[in-house]
């Protein structure tokens, strides 16, 4: 089924609708669609490369308005529906994931190939603030999108076989040397400060 799947949104790809179904998958994988967006992306992409950032930007809007849908689903149905779809031991893990990175954690499953459907859905369920969250959102999935529209519009079809094969990859390690550098700066130690010289009082005789 799944592969079913896979090879009808490349489909798309080839009919004057492309545009559209790139806005509704990749608002329907923000919360239920099994298959990401940036299949049909790039294909869309690799056709017509001088329209590769009109097609990021779309596939950029439906996924964030689609997080939005997927956060009210977990605003209005809660942990029950977070059960059905995950275990219990990967929900734990979400919310440990929460308590670390509080709503950047979506921007970091937004990124990378971690699932963003469950994190927009948890986000709901664990009362994250809303306008956080979209901005979280925006910048992890247009971070993504408009990085893999830009390097087809640097690089044309050649690009192709890079971004099929590494994309993910390449955005764990980005994700990983951020996160990483965050962490440093907050081990470094603050910069020392003279204190400031007593002011000299004249005594009255």
């Amino acid at each position: 089924m799944f592969g079913d799947l896979l090879h009808w949104t490349i489909q798309w790809a080839q009919s004057p609708y492309g545009a559209a179904a790139l806005f509704v998958v990749a608002f329907a994988e923000s919360s239920f669609f099994p298959i990401p967006p940036d299949i049909l992306l790039i294909s869309l992409g690799i056709l017509s490369p001088p329209l590769a950032l009109l097609y990021a930007t779309i596939c950029t809007v439906g996924s964030v308005l689609g997080g939005m849908f997927g956060y009210l689903i977990g605003l209005k149905g809660g942990k029950p529906i977070l059960e059905r779809l995950i275990a219990r031991d990967k929900i734990v893990a979400v919310h440990n994931y929460f308590d670390r990175y509080n709503v950047w954690a979506v921007g970091i499953a937004g990124f990378t190939p971690i699932p963003y459907k469950v994190f927009t859905i948890a986000a709901g369920a664990f009362y994250i603030n809303f306008r956080l969250f979209v901005l979280a959102s925006c910048l992890g999935r247009g971070g993504r999108f408009f990085l893999v529209g830009g390097l087809i519009l640097a690089f044309g079809p050649e690009i192709q076989y890079l971004l099929t094969r590494y994309l993910g990859w390449a955005s764990i390690l980005f994700v990983a040397l951020l996160v990483g550098g965050f962490l440093v700066l907050r081990k470094l130690p603050t910069p020392w400060k003279p204190s400031p010289e007593p002011v000299q009082t004249q005594e009255t005789p």
